[in-house]
């Protein structure tokens, strides 16, 4: 029995010292081959950059460490850089790409490489690369492209082929990242943001993978996200805040979440703050999205085309403050939707922009009447279509043509149609819509304020409009009609108390001039043929709605606002205001 036991011990001892013999041959060829192949792998790494970028882009770092039991290799110190020489080379020759990348990072982790692999059959397969906390600078440069040489059609898995015969790396991360986006020409940020995380799906670059379709870029998917963005603005007026930016290249989408732009100060307070009159905006998106967008074309030509832009729910509140000059020399026409769509700085086609469920409220102060006075739309829906600078999709079809709906006034419906002339040197375009019933009296928060008058009863069955307008003004007709109609015109008002009826006057006008029902018994309904003259000041909703608003007047008599220039206005205005002091 004794000697059974001692036997298994012997067998037992000389199994282990064959492990530990096998485990030191493995360390020691591991810790060999480490030595001989890093030299090697740090040549081929830095070679397949150069070659595959067409020496564009340069390698470098300061250390690579291997584990061949795991393979597991660890890139530290790491700089991606493209050689100014051969971009400007590709420059001169109109062949070079759109945007130019920087990559800074302290460590760059590759999971799972075979390097026997690598180095015998030329194949480079690997589980994972992971980017921690890099920073990455994309620099976008205006370049033209030449017509009339021959492109090189040769495929990246065609230009690395010589070195290499595949490359398969199953996910590619990018995490937290900071992002600048920079203006080539000036080498300013156009746009920073920070926690930025990218997510590269099933890199492959071989014979069969250059030609399949159904991969961007050689991979099945480039997904990203951006969490809890934020910004102060330049001049400390705003913050923007945004929940989350996703988006994926193989799905060619973009959805923005919770995005805000937010006033630092309350309305009166925040227009104070500068010498001229300027609009103050605060902003609630709850979702903006981007379908069908085109980023190859994005990335290759630096142009943007997508097929639809998802706007809402939405709330969107614009204060103006009329107490204020407006800035000299500067016109508010270049704000109108079918200008600033010119202002773009890359040529943009947007087939669709689907708005859904927005409310508006538009709010003037008025220094005469010491009052606000707003206009409501709520539950703003519609689409518009055709929205381009792009002088090719321009030269087929130069209307961005807008449907509309929503409550106005928190009560009636609202239908409109806006046809805008994106190429007209005055900004022209054409809306025509109708209004539903609603009683007056909801009126009273935008005429009491902004007109002076008070309405104390009467009903609209309808309004319909049909204007024509541009930068210099606007003239249409507008169909306005209703029944038993009162009102009451109110004076200036002073120290700050509320405006007060003009009695005598409110009973002449309610006796002479104002015409109580439209149409009158027995007679044809009356139409207002409207003239609106703009002031620079005026912005596209200012100028929208007080070509309606000049018609209803029209229509019951009182006649068009009196027209002032900004300096007559601007007079009034001081004079009320040296009384109120």
């Amino acid at each position: 029995m004794v000697q059974k036991r001692s036997g298994k011990y012997k067998v037992l001892k000389w199994v282990g010292a064959i492990l530990v013999l096998l485990i030191l041959l493995t360390v020691g060829a591991a810790l060999y081959l480490n030595a001989r192949w890093k030299p090697l792998l740090t040549e081929k790494i830095k070679d397949g950059i150069y070659e595959g970028s067409n020496h564009l882009y340069r390698i470098n770092f300061q250390d690579i460490r291997l584990n061949l039991l795991t393979g597991t290799a660890v890139l530290d110190s790491v700089s991606l850089s493209p050689d100014t020489l051969v971009f400007n080379r590709l420059k001169a020759l109109r062949q070079a790409p759109v945007h130019l990348f920087q990559l800074k990072l302290k460590k760059l982790q590759v999971n799972r490489v075979s390097i026997l692999t690598a180095y015998f059959k030329k194949r480079i397969e690997m589980n994972s690369i992971v980017l921690d906390q890099p920073s990455i600078n994309m620099i976008r440069y205006q370049v033209p492209k030449r017509t009339d040489t021959v492109k090189d059609e040769r495929t990246l898995y065609q230009l690395i082929s010589k070195t290499l015969r595949s490359v398969h790396v199953k996910s590619i991360r990018i995490v937290d990242a900071d992002f600048d986006y920079i203006n080539g020409r000036t080498l300013k940020p156009l746009n920073s943001v920070k926690h930025l995380s990218v997510n590269v799906k099933d890199l492959l670059i071989d014979s069969l993978s250059q030609f399949d379709s159904t991969r961007v870029y050689y991979t099945r998917d480039i997904a990203f996200e951006l969490t809890g963005y934020r910004s102060l603005g330049k001049d400390k007026m705003y913050t923007m805040k945004i929940d989350t930016i996703a988006g994926s290249v193989a799905e060619k989408t973009v959805r923005v979440k919770g995005f805000q732009l937010i006033p630092m100060y309350p309305d009166l307070t925040f227009s104070r703050k500068y010498k001229y009159g300027k609009d103050r905006y605060d902003l609630n998106f709850d979702e903006i999205s981007l379908e069908g967008l085109d980023f190859v074309k994005l990335n290759d030509e630096g142009s943007f085309y997508a097929r639809s832009l998802k706007i809402g729910p939405a709330k969107a509140g614009i204060f103006v403050n009329r107490e204020l000059p407006p800035p000299p020399n500067f016109d508010k026409v270049r704000n109108f939707p079918n200008v600033a769509v010119r202002r773009i700085p890359v040529p943009t086609v947007i087939d669709s922009v689907i708005i859904k469920n927005i409310d508006v409220a538009y709010t003037e102060y008025n220094p005469i009447s010491q009052k606000r006075g707003t206009v409501y739309f709520q539950n703003l829906t519609g689409r518009i279509t055709n929205l381009t600078n792009d002088s090719s999709r321009l030269a087929k079809d130069n209307h961005a043509i807008a449907s509309l709906s929503a409550l106005v006034m928190k009560t009636s419906r609202i239908d409109v149609r806006i046809d805008f002339n994106l190429t007209d040197k005055n900004a022209a375009f054409h809306y025509k819509g109708s209004v539903g019933a609603m009683n007056l009296l909801v009126l009273n928060p935008m005429a009491k304020n902004m007109g002076l008058v008070e309405i104390e009863r009467g009903k609209m069955q309808k309004t319909d409009f049909d204007i024509r307008a541009n930068s210099k003004g606007s003239s249409g007709t507008v169909r306005f009609y209703y029944t038993d109609l009162k009102v009451k015109l109110l004076s200036e008002s002073e120290d700050g108390q509320a405006p007060k009826k003009k009695g005598f006057l409110s009973f002449l006008a309610n006796t002479l001039l104002i015409k109580n029902n439209n149409p009158d018994k027995g007679e044809a309904p009356r139409v207002a043929r409207t003239t609106f003259t703009r002031t620079p000041a005026a912005s596209f909703f200012n100028e929208l709605w007080k070509g309606v608003f000049i018609g209803i007047r029209e229509t019951v008599g009182l006649g068009a606002i009196p027209v002032k220039t900004p300096e007559q206005a601007m007079k009034k205005v001081n004079d009320k205001l040296k009384q109120k002091n």
